[in-house]
């Protein structure tokens, strides 16, 4: 039972053309969209015209520092914060960071009044 050891290489090398050929077409596809896009830009939805839900952005983003129940880890608990700064200042520690790590311009700025109000209500 003797096989033809270049039967594989031949049906790689077909199997990998086949694929250059098909990301080529794909790219192609993808460059005249995004050529469209920068024409005009308004009549593609971007993600800020979605509603903004605070709780679910402090999942996707906060958790990282503050612990999973944003009870603290590297950030500190943001449980009753509310109680501890007014509005005004977790607005600016939204907008412009801390020295202790928080950065600045986590959540944008249309958001941030959203944001602070979430988070002074966390009990």
């Amino acid at each position: 039972m003797k096989r033809n050891p270049v039967i594989p290489y031949v049906l790689i090398m077909a199997f990998g053309l086949a694929l250059i050929f098909f990301l080529s077409v794909k790219g192609i596809g993808d460059a005249k969209e995004v050529a469209k896009e920068k024409e005009h830009p308004k009549e593609i939805e971007t993600a800020s015209s979605e509603k903004f839900d605070p709780e679910s952005f402090a999942k996707k983003t906060c958790v990282t520092c503050h612990g999973n129940n944003l009870q603290g880890g590297a950030g500190p608990n943001l449980h009753g914060i509310g109680k501890k700064l007014p509005k005004d200042k977790i607005k600016d520690v939204l907008r412009n960071g801390t020295s202790g790590g928080m950065p600045a311009g986590l959540v944008e700025e249309d958001h941030i009044d959203e944001m602070a109000d979430w988070v002074s209500k966390l009990k």
